[in-house]
């Protein structure tokens, strides 16, 4: 494995297959009062793309399209939902990485997986982080992708830069977790899982279990 990989990440991370050690983060840990007794979700998977660059490692992100059926218009990881031909959640967020940004899969080592994410659109999803190597061609799928970008994982790993904030959704005030990036504005559930992925790098450098 590389050593140049992001200090304490290797250590942080759960094995690509196996059963999940982490915990469970959600659109409602904000917002419990909002939570449903539905216990039925949609399985989905993201990759959260790593790509190393001459002043250090990047975040590859995509800005999905206005007349996306859920969550237009804003800033995501590469993903989607399972499909039943899908050996794993691992292989479900490499193909759609390769669909969505045009990059070959084969391209992507994947480092491990960390804490799932449950939706208000009620999807419960996998994040797994890989280090994408070689020459890197991006062609977005117009459909889902208006822009890719790339953000300095040293910004996106540092807990003091995640903001607490709130909207106010059908009549009600509604809080969640954003992390903004120069003209970019990364909020809802890409934010949630971003966290989560820091908390467990805040870990490491304390000592302290996540």
């Amino acid at each position: 494995m590389d050593k140049n990989i992001p200090t304490g990440l290797l250590r942080r991370l759960d094995p690509v297959t196996g059963p999940d050690n982490g915990q469970m983060y959600s659109d409602f840990d904000l917002n419990a009062e909002e939570k449903t007794s539905q216990t039925s979700t949609n399985a989905a998977a993201v990759l959260v793309p790593l790509i190393q660059r001459p002043d250090g490692w990047q975040v590859l992100l995509t800005l999905r399209t206005n007349d996306m059926p859920t969550h237009a218009g804003q800033i995501s990881f590469p993903g989607g939902r399972h499909h039943v031909e899908d050996p794993g959640l691992d292989r479900t967020a490499l193909r759609e990485f390769e669909e969505e940004t045009g990059v070959p899969q084969s391209q992507v080592q994947l480092l491990g997986k960390f804490d799932r994410y449950r939706t208000v659109t009620n999807y419960q999803i996998t994040p797994f982080v890989g280090v994408v190597s070689g020459q890197i061609t991006l062609q977005p799928d117009p459909r889902e992708v208006a822009e890719a970008f790339e953000v300095p994982f040293s910004f996106l790993g540092d807990l003091a830069n995640f903001k607490r904030e709130s909207r106010i959704w059908q009549g009600r005030e509604r809080f969640f977790y954003s992390i903004p990036w120069q003209d970019r504005y990364i909020w809802g559930a890409t934010a949630g899982m971003l966290r989560a992925l820091a908390l467990r790098l805040a870990a490491q450098k304390t000592g302290i279990n996540p």
